[in-house]
């Protein structure tokens, strides 16, 4: 029987920083040590205290989450809690967040975790989600991604199905480079197995998606057409690994038709109410 070793803090600190693509020159200029006292920690001649593995994490942007499996690594006990939403020590952020999804009504809004879950979402999405044909992508947990490329899913209705996919693509693309996260790369292999609208030509379609500003996602409701641009809002300088992967997608309308639009469907939903 073989036992399964994690790799050493050394070894882990430097694919980090090759992952950064930072140099030892490079990161140890940037935290202020010696190049000498960095490559003793990389090949294991030095174990680096609490304190220097935290310093090099830092200015290598390393997620809390894998920090800390650095610290564990390192033979220290993690420092950043993970708590459901629900705990009552996020309800100051619950509330904040239950605040932004409200008060964007009549545009959709949705708050989605690390690996885009959906956690909540306001009213102006449960009329977009009526769209959805197949119920068991509506089922817990709900993937917002797969939920928006899914054949079964809102694709059929994304009229720029082949710019939206790539620009969702390119976002999860950049979020596993950045996390080196596995579940979001099999997420990521999963989302390019849907069929390809750009009929050979997603290549093309991600480029144009990164030199981008923004690109709306074109969504057909019924006889309506909505153009809808999203923005993201995370917490600032979190210490808490659920808070710190959480993230508010906001859509605004991109034209005024749209804009009218959501806002006569806001008011049908209230008198039928």
């Amino acid at each position: 029987m073989t036992t399964h070793h994690p790799p050493p803090i050394g070894a882990l600190l430097r694919d980090w920083r090759q992952l950064r693509r930072f140099s030892q020159l490079d990161l140890a200029l940037e935290a202020e040590i010696s190049q000498k006292h960095l490559s003793f920690i990389e090949s294991g001649r030095s174990r680096p205290s609490r304190e220097m593995v935290l310093l090099l994490a830092e200015h290598l942007g390393v997620p809390l989450r894998e920090r800390n499996a650095l610290l564990l690594a390192a033979g220290y006990a993690p420092i950043y809690p993970e708590r459901p939403l629900e705990d009552p020590s996020l309800n100051a952020a619950r509330s904040a967040i239950d605040l932004i999804l409200r008060g964007h009504e009549p545009y959709p809004a949705v708050a989605v975790d690390r690996y885009w879950t959906l956690l909540a979402y306001n009213s102006a999405v449960t009329r977009l989600l009526g769209l959805v044909a197949d119920a068991e992508l509506l089922k817990p947990p709900v993937n917002v991604l797969r939920l928006s490329l899914h054949p079964d899913g809102l694709a059929p209705f994304i009229l720029n199905l082949a710019e939206w996919r790539a620009h969702l693509l390119t976002r999860l693309r950049q979020q596993v480079r950045a996390t080196a996260d596995p579940k979001l790369g099999e997420l990521l292999g999963e989302l390019m197995g849907y069929p390809d609208p750009g009929g050979g030509t997603q290549s093309r379609h991600e480029a144009e998606a990164e030199a981008a500003i923004v690109v709306p996602m074109q969504l057909k409701l019924g006889e309506t057409t909505l153009s809808l641009i999203s923005t993201t809002t995370v917490f600032g300088t979190p210490v808490d690994i659920t808070l710190s992967e959480l993230a508010l997608e906001t859509f605004f309308p991109a034209d005024a038709a749209t804009a009218e639009a959501l806002r006569g469907l806001a008011a049908q939903a209230e008198s039928a109410a």
